[in-house]
């Protein structure tokens, strides 16, 4: 496949602080990226620079085939750019503003027109074109900043934090709406810290710390090359005191409560040896006395394996 995005050696300085160092990444074209790393990361830099928004003081970076540089009005043809927090004319309407958008990209006026409605099709904001933008909820307006992005037509999408302090509906709209432009081949490259909803629409994801690239890999493969396996053991009752049984089993390192839909309490436990574990925590379970309604070996979620790989590289950076 063609690669939609590289960085090569991507390095950049604010005075003493180096908020990226040496970043090089390939990303495929078509698909979905998750770009993640803690707060400070370097993850808004990266983008800025990818959006020719700023510059890098070393190293260099193409999308879509075209150099990553600062105001190129090459690159901002080939490319849709959406910010954490974007900023809109309250008191126009979607229409109003997409007309706008695309006078600024000097569409004739017939192409804008289907344009723009096709795009407020596609994020779901047609019924409420023309209604002003300052009554919007904040999850219609990150679609409409969506919108606005791809009004040139872009390769490339790149959004940072596009699912940030949204309600679970507005972050669901959102990434619908992702998964649609995955099916139309657009390349999304997003940052996010919500894991969750990365793991639920990105194919790829890097994860960086301090400006460092720590690991690129598929979803699935990443679990199954960073995670250790969990035992999940669902009972019928609360299961407080199982937990320091569950404790004192050989190669379990800690012991998670959680609370299911409908009240079902469960316990996750990690392990460090499956075959150890696995006879131990049975028999701490009869030990218990508790009726056990489900007992499997699950892999962890992508924000366990991203906490682990954070504070693995932490631990290594000190």
């Amino acid at each position: 496949m063609t690669e939609a995005i590289v960085c090569k050696g991507l390095s950049k300085r604010y005075g003493r602080l180096l908020a990226l160092d040496n970043l090089d990444l390939h990303v495929e074209e078509k698909t979905i990226f998750g770009f993640l790393g803690p707060n400070g990361a370097g993850k808004t830099s990266a983008l800025r620079i990818l959006a020719g928004l700023s510059r890098a003081t070393s190293g260099k970076a193409w999308v879509a085939g075209e150099e990553a540089r600062l105001n190129s009005s090459v690159l901002q043809r080939r490319l849709g750019y959406l910010p954490e927090d974007p900023a809109f004319y309250n008191w126009m309407s979607a229409n109003e503003y997409l007309t706008f958008v695309g006078e600024l990209f000097k569409l004739p006026s017939a192409e804008l027109a289907a344009r723009r409605a096709e795009l407020l099709a596609l994020v779901d904001l047609a019924g409420a074109a023309s209604r002003r933008i300052g009554g919007y909820s904040r999850g219609m307006k990150q679609r409409l900043g969506i919108a606005q992005a791809l009004m040139n037509r872009p390769a490339v999408l790149l959004l940072d934090e596009p699912c940030s302090a949204l309600d679970p509906i507005g972050r669901l709209e959102v990434l619908e709406t992702l998964v649609k432009l995955k099916e139309q081949k657009t390349t999304v490259f997003m940052s996010s810290h919500i894991l969750a909803d990365v793991e639920r629409v990105c194919d790829v994801v890097a994860v960086i710390d301090k400006g460092k690239l720590i690991v690129q890999a598929g979803v699935e493969e990443l679990r199954q090359r960073f995670a250790h396996p969990v035992f999940e053991l669902e009972f019928d009752q609360p299961a407080d005191s199982a937990i320091p049984l569950l404790q004192k089993v050989p190669g379990v390192t800690r012991v998670v409560t959680e609370n299911r839909a409908g009240g079902v309490p469960v316990l996750r436990v990690h392990v460090t040896d499956t075959a150890k574990a696995r006879h131990g925590l049975l028999h701490a379970v009869e030990t218990s006395n508790l009726a056990l309604r489900r007992y499997e070996i699950v892999l962890p979620s992508l924000e366990e394996v991203f906490v682990e790989l954070v504070a693995n590289h932490k631990e290594q950076s000190r």
